[in-house]
């Protein structure tokens, strides 16, 4: 979202670009005592680029809000780099009782035009159907829609098989963890093959991805689900990048 000043000067003949000091800073800040990266900094949508009309901050908060007639599978996409192995910490909430979104990574743009990003997407909803669980957006990662539902530990094998266990805590009783129209916290453990999916301080789905399809790597993005009028808010979104040994 945030336009680049750029200067252009002849010198020798020779066309030299100058980008304003400020402007190359990267969006993301220094890593804090426990190695975490700020990705917001609560007032701008520096580093992060999105459909024009349904992304803005708002009270220190990333808002995403799209009306029934006026909607798009869009998404907010982190720019300045990808991730690979990372622990991930956000807070969202749905400000509408209806809606759908979610947090996608190692995942690609698929539309640049649109927004449109494709990949593993760590599910929210408003109604708290979905929130928690792993969901193959667009069927990037092999068209398997739901991967890791909420409560469940799913091993996906080599031949595209999978096994998969209940967690201590079933998809109810997890879902009573999850507050409507209130702050939510999702922390997303990405290392290697294994991800752990957690909704305030309970895990809510474990992966492992063993298949021909597993992502490996790709961008960070925040989708807003096409066919709703809603609105949900992100904010206080910091990430650690981890050792892939």
């Amino acid at each position: 979202m945030k336009m680049q000043r750029v200067a252009v000067l002849l010198l020798s003949g020779l066309a030299v670009l100058l980008v304003a000091a400020d402007e190359q800073k990267p969006a993301a800040g220094k890593p804090d005592a426990d190695g975490f990266i700020s990705l917001f900094d609560g007032k701008t949508l520096d580093g992060w680029e999105g459909l024009e009309g349904f992304w803005t901050v708002k009270d220190g908060a990333i808002d995403g809000h799209e009306t029934k007639e006026h909607s798009a599978q869009t998404f907010l996409v982190y720019k300045p780099r990808q991730f690979s192995d990372f622990e991930l910490h956000a807070k969202y909430r749905f400000v509408s009782k209806d809606g759908n979104s979610g947090i996608q990574f190692r995942s690609k743009v698929i539309d640049p035009q649109t927004f449109r990003v494709g990949g593993y997407q760590a599910d929210m909803d408003g109604t708290r159907a979905y929130d928690g669980g792993v969901y193959d957006e667009a069927g990037v990662a092999g068209g398997r829609g739901i991967m890791g539902p909420r409560g469940e530990r799913i091993i996906w094998k080599a031949d595209g098989s999978k096994q998969a266990e209940k967690l201590d805590k079933g998809s109810d009783e997890l879902k009573k963890e999850i507050k409507e129209n209130d702050w939510n916290e999702y922390v997303i453990v990405a290392k290697g093959n294994h991800i752990t999916l957690s909704v305030n301080g309970h895990v809510t789905s474990e992966m492992t991805d063993d298949s021909p399809q597993a992502l490996k790597d790709g961008v960070l993005a925040l989708q807003l689900h096409q066919g709703y009028t809603m609105e949900v808010q992100f904010k206080d979104i910091k990430i650690k990048p981890l050792d892939s040994k």
